[in-house]
């Protein structure tokens, strides 16, 4: 994509991100509580919207995405929630072992970035408390960006909230909804959690001017979006006025959930390169 890619970029390959991507199986009607991995028609669609679009705000590293037999979405949905646990468990089982593979055949002591979005995010909270929490893997973490889901304050023993832009070993986390919407969901949450400023990368509640916002990407567009977004944590979640983008006036959700990544791409591009500069400084 045009835009993208700044005079000075220089891929990194010292550093690996492992990117757990979102529910494309969302077919409902689908009778099979879990993807198949040889299913073409899905994988292409994988390809197509979430790696192309969000595991790319990484790209400055080696990126590892590995196909999963991931859940139906309507796992988050039904009342059968016997069989649903079962079809995240396989997907996570999955996810696990394409990890320990990583491990084994490719790191070779290179620093980790664990990236998610949506039923990712749900899987990456579990490999997080396996190999890393305490564990000692953590010293290798560079930090997890675990957007769209919701993740419990007490979820770690020893991994704690990123408070500021270029703190490592840590764990980001946003869910974005339109300025003043909370979600039914949302209110029946009793714990705390973690929620990220993404143009700030603090976890006060100021408002952050879409001044701050270093570009947008929207799926299909071929250009970086200026200022595309504000934010603001407001308790569980992150408050976003409707997105400014040619037709944005047609975006009528206050559920954000789709753009958690894409509202601020390069903000997420950028902070990376600032988080593994850091991390090397510390290391």
């Amino acid at each position: 994509m045009p835009g993208l890619y700044k005079v000075e970029y220089v891929k990194d390959s010292s550093v690996d991100v492992f990117f757990l991507h979102p529910t494309s199986f969302v077919k409902i009607k689908d009778k099979r509580w879990n993807a198949d991995l040889d299913d073409e028609d899905l994988n292409q669609r994988t390809d197509s919207s979430t790696i192309l679009y969000q595991a790319s705000a990484f790209n400055e590293c080696r990126v590892f995405g590995p196909r999963y037999r991931q859940a139906n979405i309507r796992a988050y949905f039904t009342k059968d929630t016997v069989s649903a646990l079962a079809a995240l468990d396989l997907a996570y089982q999955d996810l696990k072992k394409a990890f320990q593979y990583y491990l084994d055949h490719y790191n070779h002591g290179r620093p980790i970035i664990i990236a998610s979005h949506s039923q990712g995010s749900s899987h990456a909270q579990r490999l997080l408390k396996e190999f890393f929490d305490g564990k000692p893997l953590q010293k290798q973490l560079v930090a997890a960006y675990i957007i769209g889901m919701y993740i419990p304050a007490d979820e770690f023993r020893d991994l704690g909230p990123c408070k500021d832009s270029l703190q490592t070993g840590c764990v980001i986390g946003w869910r974005s909804f339109k300025s003043g919407y909370i979600a039914k969901f949302v209110k029946k949450e009793k714990k705390l959690c973690y929620v990220t400023n993404p143009l700030t990368w603090t976890t006060d509640g100021d408002l952050a001017s879409s001044d701050l916002n270093l570009g947008g990407v929207i799926p299909k567009s071929k250009k970086i979006i200026l200022h595309i977004a504000d934010a603001q944590v407001h308790s569980h979640v992150l408050w976003v006025d409707r997105p400014s983008f040619p037709g944005s006036f047609l975006y009528l959700t206050r559920n954000y959930h789709v753009g958690d990544i894409n509202l601020f791409y390069m903000n997420i591009r950028e902070n990376l390169h600032a988080r593994i500069a850091a991390y090397k400084r510390e290391h």
